[in-house]
């Protein structure tokens, strides 16, 4: 059974769950869940989860739920995944923890695409299934939204250290989402009767003591100006002195940032800049298109002039060629797992390289000196190697690899300095690729 990862598709927004609730440890923990299983296979529908990978993957029903529950226990907790193998795509976990410290009882759902939640339906009954879990495993605070929206609020932080962050949790109402489950505590703090009459879709009071609130019907339509001005209202509402005009102001902003942005990419480049978006986080999406829009390569720097073409300065030009051959092989035998197009020593394979050296931030995290003595060699020489054999050039070896040149048409290429200045940085393997050189020196070889 191959489940479906939601990484492995296209970036877009996802329905984010996040639910810590208490159990009761004493219990027998058959009797203790059946609440939760049931509510999940009553109400879960179209994204119920068909596999559950414990220690292994199977497929899913009760009897392997307790399976993998019981293979992954330990003294302190319990834990394991929950997947789909068709869309839509799940991420879930579930997980306890025993005492002491308090018992805690954890799930984490995931659903892509959060357009799969516009059916009023569907949302009631993933609410329901909320609102039972919650009335049944008491929480301090739930919610359920766009996972994009969450990153841009600064969720869970909301502008606290790690630290505080971490000691005093949602101790007040930091942001109110699609749905919410506000415990006694947070209602207590707020006020049970401004509580129960905040202005959103449903309202109602749980027998625990918590309330849950669910601002509109539908959460995938959580960018349209209504579903922001319902937002902002219920979160004056229940911290009133927050000015409603700046809370609106703020997460129409947040739906500005979200909103989709056409690619008008530099013709030459879109192959590459295609793929860096296709990675992007989907709540960085249209920013990074409005950005890589904008953006343009920077001219070439790393060639001469043919007539000032520094002479060749080694006493054997064939070795010296061997020996830049080998170099490139270096590169093969590095990338060839990641890259198989590395093999072709192609101008395909120049883009595949650049995507990867980009995807991996290889500037960043690999060790300097490694990348210098090791990297910039074996790049600079597969670069020379694929403008001799596309391009019809020559190289001109000397003593320093930097110097190191290839002839092509009335100008030489120095492919070593191109591989050392696209090795700076992450934005420079962009602003200095291989491939974008080869384009330009391809453009360039008939004499001008």
């Amino acid at each position: 059974m191959k489940v479906l990862r939601l990484h492995d598709s296209r970036a877009e927004d996802s329905l984010l769950l996040i639910f810590d609730g208490a159990f009761v440890p004493q219990a027998a923990l058959d009797r203790e869940l059946e609440p939760f299983l049931q509510a999940l296979e009553e109400h879960a529908g179209e994204w119920m989860p068909d596999v559950v990978r414990g220690k292994r993957q199977r497929k899913y029903s009760r009897s392997s739920f307790w399976k993998a529950l019981e293979e992954r226990r330990d003294e302190e907790s319990t834990g394991f995944g929950l997947y789909r193998t068709k869309w839509p795509a799940l991420d879930m976990s579930f997980g306890l923890w025993f005492p002491p410290p308090s018992p805690e009882l954890n799930i984490f759902i995931r659903v892509k695409p959060l357009s799969f939640f516009a059916e009023d339906e569907r949302c009631r009954q993933f609410v329901e299934m909320v609102r039972l879990w919650a009335s049944r495993y008491p929480v301090a605070h739930t919610s359920a939204h766009s996972l994009d929206d969450m990153e841009l609020s600064g969720s869970p932080n909301f502008g606290r250290d790690d630290d505080t962050s971490f000691r005093d949790g949602f101790d007040k109402i930091y942001e109110v989402r699609w749905l919410n489950v506000f415990g006694p505590k947070l209602v207590e703090t707020v006020g049970r009767e401004r509580m129960l009459s905040t202005p959103a879709h449903r309202v109602e009071a749980l027998p625990n003591g918590s309330v849950l609130l669910v601002l509109w019907p539908t959460p995938a339509d959580f960018a349209s100006d209504t579903a922001r001005e319902v937002q902002a209202r219920a979160h004056v509402h229940l911290r009133p002195e927050l000015d409603y005009h700046t809370v609106l102001r703020s997460l129409r902003e947040r739906s500005a940032a979200l909103a989709p942005v056409e690619p008008h990419f530099h013709p030459d480049m879109a192959p590459l800049l295609s793929r860096v978006v296709d990675l992007t986080a989907s709540h960085q999406r249209s920013r990074k298109i409005t950005e890589l829009n904008a953006w343009r390569p920077p001219e070439p720097e790393e060639w001469l002039p043919a007539h000032a073409a520094l002479p060749s300065d080694v006493e054997d030009v064939e070795r010296a060629c061997a020996h830049y051959r080998s170099l490139a092989e270096h590169l093969v035998a590095l990338l060839h797992t990641d890259v198989p197009s590395v093999f072709e020593a192609s101008p395909a394979s120049l883009t595949d390289i650049d995507f990867y050296f980009w995807r991996e931030d290889f500037p960043s995290t690999r060790l300097r000196a490694n990348i210098d003595a090791h990297a910039v060699p074996a790049i600079g020489a597969y670069l020379g190697e694929v403008l001799v054999r596309h391009l019809g050039g020559r190289w001109i070896p000397r003593q320093k690899l930097e110097e190191s040149q290839v002839l092509v048409g009335n100008r030489v290429w120095l492919p070593f300095a191109r591989a050392w200045h696209s090795m700076r940085s992450r934005q420079s393997l962009l602003d200095s690729s291989l491939s974008w050189l080869f384009l330009v020196a391809s453009r360039l070889r008939s004499p001008e």
